[in-house]
């Protein structure tokens, strides 16, 4: 049974994974969506123009109202939560409490009570390095020991859902490293496609870190890189057909490729021979780096997700080709 016929909220809906969920939703012929986001100052209100939805609302004016009024913008079938800080640099640990915990908390006790469908985004930030493992069983969720303030405010509220008992009745969604269209407007936080295009254009060749681990040589850290186009045909998925679904969920590519595959992929979209070069990685990062990531999709595959993942070579090119080079964004 789907929860998508009815009304939907839609928050971060400008952002990159939300303006490509509701480009998902348009494409399956939904539009009755309320957007709430907080556009500041950057373009990612650009995200939005090709899309259609009901209505927008800023996050700080929606948020304020349910607190006065918790029925003033009415009931919502689904409520899709990826409004967050995602910078995982960040540290304002009270703007991250506020902004990544308070807010979830407070929008899934409003769901819940309201009878809505309430999907959110935790994150694979939450793992930390990966020494307590990668698997989304929320009985591992207190061994799990994030490596920065982003994943710990993610963190926070999973645990919090977990000791009220609204995991049994909530899905969190842990994207691992999401990369594709509508992410410009994230300056440090785009992915190595998006960058390593614009080095690209500037001086042909693209930069990588280098390893400070013996296991791991230059290039050779692993990632499970996901295409935001699987990325979001797997959250509506709990929508669409498992509303049964409760808990924790991976949403990776179940596969992790190292940055040099990842890079070669990116000259070859372009049809030109790679050109690397590897620069020593930042101090403040070194301690808070992943050298691995791998997502154990099993419980995502057990709810009756069915379809297959993008293969990362085929997803960097249509990235590249179909968006990067064109500069169009999704619904153009």
């Amino acid at each position: 049974m789907s929860t998508l016929d009815g009304r939907i909220l839609v928050t971060g809906g400008a952002g990159f994974i939300g303006s490509a969920l509701v480009w998902a939703l348009n494409e399956r012929g939904h539009t009755n969506i309320v957007i709430t986001d907080l556009l500041g100052s950057d373009e990612k209100w650009k995200n939005l123009v090709p899309l259609k939805f009901a209505d927008y609302v800023e996050a700080s004016f929606f948020r304020e109202q349910l607190r006065h009024s918790p029925a003033a913008f009415g009931k919502f079938s689904t409520v899709f939560h990826l409004g967050a800080c995602s910078a995982t640099t960040e540290k304002n640990a009270a703007y991250l409490i506020d902004n990544n915990y308070n807010v979830t908390k407070e929008l899934a006790a409003w769901s819940l009570e309201h009878g809505a469908r309430f999907i959110y985004a935790s994150s694979a930030a939450t793992s930390g390095d990966g020494a307590q493992g990668m698997d989304d069983r929320s009985d591992e969720l207190s061994r799990l020991r994030p490596l920065n303030m982003y994943g710990y405010s993610k963190h926070l509220f999973d645990l919090h859902a977990q000791r009220e008992g609204w995991l049994k009745r909530i899905v969190g969604v842990r994207y691992f490293n999401v990369f594709g269209p509508n992410e410009d407007h994230k300056a440090d936080m785009r992915s190595l496609v998006n960058k390593a295009y614009q080095q690209i254009l500037a001086t042909g060749r693209v930069q990588l870190f280098k390893s400070h681990k013996p296991e791991f040589k230059d290039g050779e850290q692993m990632r499970d890189f996901l295409y935001v186009k699987d990325a979001v045909e797997m959250t509506l998925h709990f929508a669409e057909q498992a509303t049964a679904a409760a808990g924790l969920y991976n949403l990776g590519s179940g596969e992790a490729n190292t940055w040099l595959t990842l890079t070669r992929a990116i000259f070859s979209a372009l049809g030109r021979e790679p050109a690397i070069d590897f620069v020593d990685m930042p101090e403040v990062l070194r301690g808070r780096y992943q050298y691995f990531t791998q997502a154990d999709t099993t419980k995502l595959r057990a709810t009756g997700y069915a379809k297959a993942m993008t293969p990362l070579v085929a997803s960097v090119r249509d990235y590249v080709q179909n968006h990067l080079v064109t500069g169009k964004k999704l619904g153009e």
